[in-house]
Formats: C-alpha cells, structure tokens, sequence
C-alpha cells in the first residue's frame, strides 16, 4: 500500500511539474460529483436505485419466509420427536445459509453494477473535461479525488462546467 501511495505522489508531483511547466492554468475536476451531479449520472443512479429496489423485495420475502419457518419452529419443538424437530432445523439452517448467500452475492452485484455504470461515464466525463480544456486554455485538469492532490485552488475548481457541458453532450445524444 506504501508503494502505491508513493507512486501516486510521485505521479502527482510530476503532472505538476509538466502543467506548471506550460503556459496556461491548471484546472481541477471532482469526478465523483461531475457523475453524481449530472444528468447521465443521476439516470445511472436511479438504474442502480431500481435494481437495489428489485432485490429488498427478493430479501423482504426470504426473512418473511425466515420468520415464518422460525416461529413455527417454536410452535411445534415440545410437539415434534426430535428427529422431526432436528430435520425441521436442519431446514431452516439451510434456508438461514440461503439467505445470507443472497445478501452477500447482492451486495457483491451491487458493487459491480456501480463500478460498471461508473466506468461507462468517466470516459465521457473525461473526453468532455478535454474539450473545456483545450477551449479554456488549460494547461492540464486534474481530479481532486485521485489521491495525490494536497491542495488546490478553487477558483480553477472546472467542475462546475464540465457538469454544464456534460449535460449538453448526453442531452444532445438522446
């Protein structure tokens, strides 16, 4: 992890360099809010909303039918032999095991389908940051949320236009 952090810093300070080397501002991007603020994110986001939507039903149904095995698991332990009341446990350990595979396999579509959707519009973001760059005059734009970045001045903070552009761009495509 050392290493990956003194890579990166040492990337940074080498874009830097070359940017301050030029003639021209630098500008600064934050990429996660240019995704959550415009209009392609937000559609991307409620696509996500609705799969999660989707699967709290799914979860909702298997603890109902959890509980349901469980109470009558109860009801029925002073009445059952206990070879009956051991395969009736059995059972619901199974489905308990089912259940937690369920969540575990959800979260774990949950993680991908973000990243998918994410890694579907940074490219875009990307390409329209390079257009306010050249058109701007801009040395250089740089993510503030890349993790090398200490400090930077918010009066080149581009984020704010390249949500404007972006949603011009993905308004114009539909």
């Amino acid at each position: 992890m050392r290493k990956g952090i003194s890579f990166l810093m040492v990337v940074s300070f080498i874009l830097v360099g070359i940017c301050s080397a030029g003639a021209g501002e630098i500008g600064f991007i934050d990429m996660k809010s240019v995704i959550l603020q415009s209009d392609a994110g937000k559609t991307a986001g409620q696509d996500l909303q609705k799969f999660i939507e989707g699967k709290k039903a799914q979860r909702q149904e298997m603890e109902n039918q959890l509980q349901k095995v469980q109470a009558d698991l109860k009801k029925q332990a002073s009445v059952l032999p206990e070879s009956a009341y051991k395969e009736k446990e059995l059972a619901y350990q199974k489905e308990y095991r089912d259940y937690k595979r369920f969540i575990e396999d959800t979260n774990e579509e949950m993680k991908l389908k973000d990243q998918e959707l994410s890694q579907k519009l940074i490219p875009e973001v990307i390409s329209v940051a390079s257009t306010i760059g050249k058109k701007g005059g801009y040395v250089c734009i740089m993510d503030i949320g890349g993790g090398g970045l200490v400090y930077y001045s918010k009066e080149n903070d581009v984020t704010k236009k390249v949500v404007e552009e972006y949603n011009r761009v993905y308004k114009a495509k539909k």
